[in-house]
């Protein structure tokens, strides 16, 4: 009788969930704990923690994907409100670690920036769902103010990496809303035109003495050896040279596991967090990539059709923007281990070690979840 209570009770903790996306979400789970266990060999617990986060990732998981949608809808403003609180007390008294304003005390330390990355879309959603009958063009700059606010202030701590995925962030729901391609596309041709400049004229703008505005030395610098890492083999290079060796050396099968020479001979820097994409690819080669690849792929897809199907313009705008968020996770950071993006510290979705990024990625998940169901309820 135990036994049935305890499979009833299960069954019905697992009924509110999207059966496929968490299928994927446990497949990507596996691999990166498969990975990390190579990555940490010589460093005992950290797999136990990460199992740990992956549980509590799993039960804000499981929590979020039974809230009612208006809830989600109600605490918009508020988490809103809250996260750029936060990030002007961090800019105030923030705690600073490794020339950087990122962290608040508040009992326990933590980065408040990790929360903008769900209550942006959130916020954002909400905003447009009130302005759906009579939408303007003037929303679409209140909107835009209403994410300049955080992303400056993340900027300016200086965290680029996540300033840049708030931003990804809110600009998938602006478009979703419904901007115009006449604003987008002169946007991107801005764009190709900075990318195109700075590739044709890198001898000149990466030479020494000459700073650029807006970004930091650091970040300058950056840049400057992503377009020739050779400039600083020893240094900012470093990172780019050898996980560039890593993933070419794992070839077509890879070395096998546990059996990468630049994961365990120490050359691949930050190998549990950022790099372990490095450390995929050299154990498990372009196969593994190929497959590693197939599940974010279908990651996106699934979160898209649940976009596309769910049942109110606030949660469409929410699946959409959050599915596109873990797109911009696995571009920017197989980007930048491959050495074609900048290094900015962008973890792995579901993959990379961490406890911080894992929650809010579960929570993205959970959301998903959430519309899945409440799509299925109404269907029913």
């Amino acid at each position: 009788m135990d036994r049935r209570r305890a499979l009833s009770l299960i069954k019905t903790a697992l009924t509110g969930f999207d059966k496929p996306l968490a299928l994927i979400v446990f497949l990507l789970f596996a691999t990166g704990i498969v990975a990390l266990y190579s990555a940490s060999i010589d460093v005992p617990g950290r797999v136990e923690d990460q199992l740990r986060n992956i549980l509590l990732s799993y039960a804000v998981m499981w929590v979020i994907a039974y809230l009612p949608t208006q809830t989600l809808m109600r605490v918009a403003v508020p988490l809103y409100t809250l996260g750029v609180a936060l990030l002007i007390a961090v800019a105030m008294f923030g705690l600073i670690r490794k020339g950087a304003r990122r962290w608040l005390n508040v009992g326990i330390v933590v980065q408040p920036s990790e929360l903008m990355k769900i209550a942006m879309p959130l916020m954002l959603a909400w905003y447009f769902q009130k302005r759906e009958s009579g939408l303007r063009w003037f929303d679409f700059i209140v909107a835009g103010l209403l994410l300049a606010i955080p992303v400056g202030l993340i900027a300016k701590q200086p965290d680029l990496g996540t300033a840049l995925l708030v931003l990804a962030a809110g600009l998938y729901v602006i478009y979703f809303a419904g901007l115009s391609w006449k604003l987008i596309l002169p946007a991107l041709a801005i764009l190709v035109t900075l990318i195109s400049g700075l590739l044709f004229f890198e001898h000149d703008m990466c030479a020494p003495g000459v700073n650029w505005p807006v970004l930091h030395d650091y970040q300058q610098h950056r840049v400057c050896t992503l377009l020739d890492p050779t400039t600083d083999p020893l240094g900012k290079g470093f990172h780019t040279i050898q996980s560039i060796i890593a993933i070419g050396s794992g070839g077509l099968m890879g070395k096998g596991w546990l059996k990468g020479t630049q994961t365990h001979l120490e050359f691949i820097p930050e190998k549990h967090t950022d790099f372990i994409f490095a450390v995929y690819s050299e154990e498990f080669g372009l196969i593994g990539n190929a497959v590693l690849l197939v599940l974010y792929l279908l990651l996106i897809f699934r979160g898209l059709y649940i976009a596309a199907n769910a049942p109110t313009h606030f949660s469409r705008l929410l699946a959409g923007a959050v599915t596109l968020i873990f797109f911009t996770y696995a571009f920017v950071n197989m980007g930048m281990v491959s050495g074609i993006l900048p290094i900015v510290g962008v973890p792995l979705p579901l993959i990379s070690y961490g406890g911080t990024a894992l929650v809010t990625l579960g929570m993205g998940i959970g959301i998903l979840m959430n519309i899945s169901r409440q799509k299925r309820l109404i269907q029913t």
